[in-house]
């Protein structure tokens, strides 16, 4: 049986969560001395409340067991400013104005930044005005903790670069990558999907109830997110990144023109380097991999965004030499925000092509195709949402038998029936 195989895998016996001060792990590293925090353990619980703690001190924030002056931050969980007031009165302790009462969004958001954010209007404990008139009504809810039900199609979830459950998406594409490299597309697919999801999350997953009623989260893939909430680590993960096969298929695919039929062969020959492979006078190497292996160090070097736009600016100039009307429009992940990527890429449209009297062109101006998962959900959902078939040339309604004009994508999106999802929201 193959170790690596998720579906193969009998179910882990799940092991005894640790609480309280026997959760506690050796010292770490604080990043943020000025900044000292209190976990309320007051409706949030003690398994819980250890957890958040340790969670927070990997981060390399500083967490104090016990509530002194050197705090500065109490953090609580389903409770008002009212609530946390008279606890702190309970405990003969008075507070300062000095230090921030803040409900525990504001914590996850710190712990997904990797660093503190600044405090804002939805962090603060909701204010209990009137206790007698309110006696028996919960306090309302934060709104990052009110979250609306999540789509199963990328198109419709807006997914920035702010990632904060990457502890659990990289683990997932380590894992989807593996499955590609083993042309086990399915499972590919269920991993992509799943890690698209927890990309789109305003909010940390720190327990399994923070997976209820989120959609592509497929058993094996709760197996995956479990073991790291309780390990913070996936042994499937670790078996991989140390295979000799993914190790020297993530190699070889990195060659420009070297696909995983290429891979597989040089693997099954023994190499398991590329000078070997350069070396070899045996093998055939088609114009794209000698392309490949001869600016090699250039291509998988990083591309800065400064970089890009230089590039943007020669490509423009060259365009409007011979298409002095065209449209260049820079897309891929710059457009959607990131800072570095492998590559440039560009869309260039020019107005004055001409079109077929029953086929008009459709798609001019516009840049729908982003990487992943959400072109293919924006596909999936006008297919079986909308009996539309979308692809890189036209929007045609199966319904009405007729391709619908579009110059924009906004256009395209209406058409659908979608909110527009501005670029850098694509990060799916």
């Amino acid at each position: 049986m193959d170790p690596l195989r998720m579906a193969d895998l009998s179910p882990r016996k799940k092991r005894p969560r640790q609480t309280g001060a026997s959760m506690s792990s050796p010292s770490q590293d604080v990043k943020f001395q000025d900044l000292v925090i209190f976990i309320l353990e007051k409706k949030m619980g003690r398994s819980r409340r250890a957890f958040l703690m340790e969670l927070a001190r990997r981060k390399g924030f500083r967490v104090e067991s016990e509530l002194s002056d050197s705090v500065t931050h109490i953090v609580a969980e389903n409770n008002s400013d009212s609530d946390v007031l008279e606890w702190l009165q309970a405990q003969n302790i008075k507070a300062s104005a000095q230090l921030e009462l803040l409900d525990v969004c504001w914590l996850i958001e710190c712990m997904g930044a990797g660093k503190p954010v600044e405090v804002t209007g939805k962090h603060q404990l909701v204010v209990r005005k009137d206790n007698s008139a309110n006696a028996n009504t919960e306090p309302q809810k934060t709104p990052l903790l009110a979250v609306k039900k999540i789509s199963p199609y990328a198109c419709q979830r807006r997914t920035t670069l702010n990632n904060c459950n990457q502890i659990f998406t990289d683990a997932l594409e380590v894992l989807a990558e593996n499955y590609e490299f083993r042309e086990n597309e399915g499972s590919y697919l269920a991993f992509m999907r799943a890690a698209s999801v927890l990309k789109s999350l305003p909010f940390t997953i720190i327990s399994m109830k923070d997976t209820e009623d989120i959609p592509c989260l497929e058993d094996k893939v709760k197996y995956i997110i479990e073991e790291i909430i309780e390990d913070g680590e996936c042994s499937e993960v670790k078996a991989v990144l140390n295979d000799e096969r993914y190790q020297s298929f993530k190699l070889f695919t990195s060659v420009f023109g070297v696909g995983l039929k290429t891979a597989e062969k040089w693997f099954r020959m023994g190499f398991r380097t590329l000078s070997k492979i350069r070396s070899d006078k045996t093998l055939k190497f088609t114009q794209m991999q000698k392309a490949g292996f001869l600016y090699y160090e250039d291509l998988v070097s990083h591309v800065t965004r400064e970089e890009a736009e230089a590039v943007s600016v020669l490509v423009k100039e060259a365009v409007w030499a011979f298409l002095p009307d065209a449209f260049v429009t820079m897309t891929g992940g710059f457009r959607r925000g990131k800072k570095t990527g492998h590559d440039v890429d560009f869309l260039i449209t020019s107005p004055g092509i001409t079109e077929e009297e029953d086929q008009p062109i459709l798609l001019k101006v516009i840049n729908l195709w982003e990487r992943k998962q959400f072109e293919r959900d924006l596909r999936c959902y006008a297919t079986h949402e909308r009996k539309m078939a979308l692809d890189n040339h036209a929007l045609y309604d199966k319904t009405k038998r007729m391709f619908l004009k579009a110059e924009s994508e906004e256009e395209i999106f209406a058409h659908l029936g979608l909110d527009y999802i501005e670029p850098w929201e694509r990060n799916a």
